[in-house]
């Protein structure tokens, strides 16, 4: 039967490890105390800016003296600076707009633009009313919720879609289901073809009220202020620890989460949290005495999300023979609500036909019977498909990717705003993820065999 789980071979011989580190995990402390220093102190924590920085060097000083051998990994990242931001509606009523400028945005001129409002509900309408209808305008989507992969296209991509038919600038709804009055940012993509208009994001309130208001005849126009720029590239880093394998020290597990984060709230969601997490599964490893037969390695990597340098540099560091020797790479970018499982992904392999491929469904076993270790906790899970930003990389080269998966209740309330702080983490939540997190990284980087048989090495010239 499809998905049924294999022989418990993994599952017997991890048992007694996995729950060491099951127990350790949920009655750790430590880890929560760094996350809330990370959060409390530190703060959020932008490509490019002190913060990041202040961020890493503690990281690689506290990894240091826990014992951890631990290095710095040059990236040169963007280094977007927000500025003041100001908007709202000027006519017919007057209306504050919290607002929130789209990471990488240009600014407006000196004292702002101000312009009548066209509102959309799709690519398509914009389309619709063509240049005569856009141009000298301010475009705001009023798009409907219809999950974050595709009410996202209107951050990243609409404003180089406005500017096409000549708007002045673009205000975007949040892209988030659930909103509290909240403007949520993220990294647009300006088309090099188009000319490049500022931009930010509404609140689902405003967006909402705007479209009404339109609907009802109403000719809105709005003052935009934004003082976005971007400075030249700065130095930043990716922090690589690990436990050197003792049978097979060439051959690596890998897994982490993303260290940066965008200049509002205090990033713990998205992605500190993760970063502990996988840091802190590494250390009770280590405390453990549990020395597995490949390397396990933790990166925290930098500049995710305005750039992806970090992962890219991650793996363009990498000799071919380096690459070939990555096993598995574990990301966790999803925030810390409940966990469930891992997801799995292989390059090549389509996950609504994957029960096709012998090499991944051998593999999808050996992580269920690794998966039954986590029955205590309710997080057994194994889903078809998964990866990450982060890993995206070493997955295209053919390294089989997990992405940790929670339940994913309120993920998206929070996500790229002031509201990503502390006090929405569980730390039940939180010390199960670093469970999941150490007992799959250990696991894989200590079983006899890799999760899938090792590339063919390239043939000689």
């Amino acid at each position: 039967m499809v998905g049924a789980r294999p022989p418990a071979d993994l599952t017997a011989a991890y048992r007694e490890a996995a729950g060491r580190i099951l127990g350790a995990a949920l009655t750790d402390v430590e880890g929560w105390e760094r996350l809330e220093h990370l959060a409390t102190v530190i703060g959020h924590r932008l490509s490019g800016s002190e913060a990041l920085e202040t961020a890493i060097d503690w990281a690689v000083e506290t990894m240091r003296t826990s014992g951890l051998a631990v290095r710095k990994q040059p990236v040169m990242v963007p280094h977007w600076v927000r500025g003041a931001e100001r908007a709202a509606v000027v006519a017919p009523v007057e209306r504050e707009l919290p607002i929130l400028g789209l990471g990488n945005s240009v600014g407006t001129p000196p004292g702002g633009v101000a312009a009548p409002v066209v509102v959309v509900g799709s690519f398509d309408e914009l389309e619709a009313l063509g240049r005569e209808g856009v141009e000298g305008k301010i475009v705001v989507y009023a798009v409907p919720w219809e999950g974050y992969g595709q009410t996202v296209r209107y951050r990243s991509a609409g404003p180089s879609r406005a500017a096409a038919l000549g708007a002045v600038a673009a205000l975007t709804r949040s892209a988030t289901g659930r909103s509290l009055d909240t403007p949520h940012t993220g990294a647009l993509r300006y088309d090099e073809e188009q000319p490049r208009i500022p931009a930010a994001a509404l609140t689902v309130e405003d967006a909402d009220w705007m479209r009404r208001m339109t609907e009802r005849g109403h000719e809105l126009t709005v003052r935009l202020e934004m003082e976005a720029r971007m400075l030249p590239d700065a130095e930043s880093f990716n922090v690589i620890a690990e436990i050197s394998g003792r049978e097979r020290p060439e051959e690596v597990v890998v897994m982490g989460g993303h260290y940066d984060s965008w200049d509002v709230g205090e990033g713990v969601h998205d992605d500190g949290a993760a970063c502990v997490a996988a840091w802190r599964a590494l250390e009770l490893i280590a405390e453990l005495g549990l020395t597995p037969r490949r390397t396990l390695r933790v990166v925290l990597w930098t500049n995710e999300e305005n750039g992806l340098r970090g992962a890219r540099d991650y793996h363009d560091g990498l000799s071919a023979e380096e690459l070939a020797g990555h096993v598995a790479a574990l990301e966790m970018d999803g925030g810390v609500e409940r966990p469930r499982g891992f997801g799995f992904g292989l390059v090549g392999v389509d996950p609504e036909a994957a029960e096709r491929d012998p090499v991944y469904e051998a593999a999808l076993g050996k992580l269920r019977q690794i998966g039954a270790l986590l029955d205590p906790i309710d997080a057994a899970e194994v889903l078809r498909g998964g990866g990450g930003a982060d890993i995206g990389p070493l997955m295209r080269s053919g390294v089989p990717g997990l992405g940790l998966r929670t339940v994913g209740d309120h993920y998206f309330d929070w996500h790229h705003t002031r509201a990503d702080t502390l006090d929405k983490v569980d730390p039940t939540n939180f010390r199960r993820a670093i469970a999941l997190l150490g007992i799959y990284g250990y696991v894989l980087a200590d079983m006899p065999e890799r999760l899938v048989p090792r590339p063919p090495s390239p043939a000689s010239p």
